[in-house]
């Protein structure tokens, strides 16, 4: 069964690595070019394009108006691309590098700020909307989802965790933990209660864990307070199946 996925998973990225270098390009193209079958390839094109990393147009019609429907032409999303590396990381910390050399890690701390509100701003009044803290987290999960970073949650004990399986940028983030740290913060003034994170990805570990305690009803605003993710005063609640130890 692992050698039948394995095997599945290698031509499905056969089929985007098509559609990265010659896109748009029609079924029958990636079929003949690859040696498979055209339901073969519609079986993968449909999971790319489930996943988001796939997309179609329409094949312009050449000469007369024939009959039937136009041919599609594929071709990878962002997403689809991101699948297959860029220099963007390099660049961003070149970048941020940059902004330390010159104001250091006051400029490095602000340019983190800004980024954390302009990715949290988007969604506050949809987390706002929702009274109970659980439902705050919840929303801002499926806010996060939408941002790329396939997040969800699980009750723990008396809290909340919010688990983001994947971070956009975890490589920048390991040399530059204050994106971390002022994610963190943000989540917390979002959430309306203090919060902890347990794990991130930037440090090794297999998911970003955050810990949101239940119980308070105050709506999410610049008056909420979170918690310092560098106060090693701070007790991390223990982590359960699902999250990284």
């Amino acid at each position: 069964m692992k050698n039948e996925q394995h095997a599945e998973g290698r031509t499905r990225h056969g089929v985007a690595r098509l559609l990265l270098e010659e896109g748009p390009i029609t079924t029958a193209a990636v079929a003949e070019t690859l040696g498979l079958s055209p339901a073969a390839v519609r079986r993968h094109l449909d999971v790319l394009v489930a996943n988001g990393e796939a997309e179609f147009r329409d094949a312009p019609r050449r000469g007369q108006r024939g009959r039937g429907r136009p041919a599609k032409l594929w071709l990878l999303t962002e997403t689809g691309r991101a699948r297959f590396g860029h220099a963007y990381d390099d660049l961003a910390i070149a970048a941020i590098r940059f902004v330390a050399e010159g104001g250091g890690e006051t400029a490095v701390r602000a340019f983190a700020q800004r980024r954390a509100a302009t990715l949290v701003d988007r969604h506050r009044a949809a987390v706002a909307a929702q009274h109970e803290v659980a439902d705050r987290t919840k929303a801002l999960a499926a806010a996060l989802t939408r941002e790329g970073y396939a997040a969800s949650t699980r009750r723990v004990g008396t809290g909340e965790q919010l688990c983001q399986h994947h971070c956009p940028v975890a490589h920048v983030a390991a040399e530059f933990p204050q994106l971390c740290e002022v994610e963190t913060a943000a989540f917390a003034d979002l959430l309306g209660t203090h919060v902890q994170r347990l794990a991130t990805i930037a440090r090794g570990d297999a998911v970003c864990t955050t810990h949101v305690p239940l119980g308070g009803t105050e709506p999410a605003g610049p008056g909420a307070t979170g918690s310092n993710p560098t106060d090693p005063n701070q007790t991390a609640p223990t982590t359960t199946e699902g999250t990284p130890s």
